[in-house]
């Protein structure tokens, strides 16, 4: 059975801070074959002081003066949310966010009842926020980006106490997460990902998934900021079981992350290559299909008479050979023919039919 890939259309902020270019966002991902679109939810005061510096790729297009005039023009109200939510469910769509603060993360896990947290890089050192999203979400899509893996240990460490409902009183529980992790397996899935954006194809580091299932033992998806679709095929073949893909309606749109993004058509370009992708990788058991095993009748040889061949006459390397097709004697049994007599006469090029051998 063909495992699916879950396909994410990372929106997050490429509305611009406008319902309806969110909705249409919505109505594209499920039209382009996402399983789910995921935004950023927050509160801009919650979330960052006042004159914060951009980073160097929220520069880029971009007419802000620091980040929290960026961020308060892009802020959706829950509101808009409860309606966006309500959208997706009715196109039968999965509506994924990223809190970025904890009243954010109550608005999506007490009153949205949304099902699925991801925790983006940013928020992976939270604490409080980690702590809180562990005692009352069910699921976790934990990113790893601009993370050393002393900080993803730490992260698992405040999700499995909190997962376990345990009580916090320091950061002394390291290895939380190794003793219990057979209890919290299923909650958490990594995402291997690159805080930049977009991401040079020298950094993508798709090996990483390998490594981050290799020590942790836990499934790993993979959030893409390339601007090709090859980064996250290879990610599927490599292993990844989720991909997240940012998606806008205008690459050339002001805004931090429209560059890095898929517009439509590049999106359902994705989707296609990994699902032609996940068809291809097939099963880890070895079979030859209906076809090969037609194909071989006609591409295999078997032993035929290189000549006639009386009755009783011995069969020598003179008077048979190997010939297409593969309806006969295999050659694997070539030299166990040899000195044998023959049970009936054959013509030039009859296949040998021998039952030799039971013969002494």
């Amino acid at each position: 059975m063909i495992k699916k890939t879950f396909i994410i259309a990372e929106i997050g902020i490429n509305h611009n801070g406008s319902e309806k270019k969110a909705k249409n966002l919505i109505k594209i991902a499920y039209s382009a074959g996402a399983d789910a679109v995921k935004f950023q939810t927050y509160i801009t005061s919650n979330i960052v002081v006042k004159n914060s510096k951009l980073a160097n790729y929220q520069r880029k297009n971009s007419f802000f003066k620091n980040q929290f005039e960026l961020l308060k023009k892009n802020q959706l109200s829950q509101s808009s949310f409860i309606k966006l939510k309500k959208y997706a469910d009715k196109l039968g769509i999965k509506f994924i966010s990223s809190p970025f603060d904890l009243d954010s993360a109550k608005f999506l896990i007490k009153k949205l009842k949304t099902r699925i947290i991801k925790i983006p890089s940013g928020e992976i050192t939270n604490a409080p926020l980690l702590n809180y999203i562990g005692l009352n979400c069910k699921k976790v899509f934990l990113s790893t980006g601009m993370s050393t893996i002393k900080d993803i240990n730490l992260a698992l460490d405040v999700l499995t106490h909190s997962f376990l409902k345990k009580k916090i009183n320091n950061l002394n529980f390291i290895n939380a997460y190794k003793k219990n992790k057979k209890k919290i397996k299923n909650k958490i899935i990594l995402m291997h990902c690159n805080s930049e954006y977009p991401v040079s194809t020298s950094n993508v580091n798709l090996n990483n998934i390998k490594n981050l299932k290799k020590i942790f033992n836990l499934e790993v998806g993979f959030s893409d900021h390339s601007t090709n679709i090859i980064s996250s095929t290879i990610a599927v073949a490599l292993g990844a079981n989720i991909i997240e893909k940012h998606l806008t309606l205008n690459k050339n749109d002001s805004g931090p992350d429209h560059s890095s993004s898929f517009n439509k058509r590049e999106f359902s370009e994705m989707v296609n290559s990994i699902r032609l992708t996940e068809i291809s990788l097939g099963k880890l058991k070895r079979e030859i299909t209906k076809e090969e095993k037609s194909n071989s009748y006609v591409s295999r040889k078997s032993i035929i008479a290189l000549q006639k061949i009386k009755k009783g006459k011995k069969f020598t390397k003179k008077n048979i050979s190997t010939k297409r097709s593969g309806r006969g004697i295999s050659p694997m049994y070539f030299w166990n023919l040899l000195g044998k007599k023959s049970s009936r006469n054959y013509n030039f090029d009859e296949l040998i039919k021998e039952n030799f051998r039971n013969k002494k």
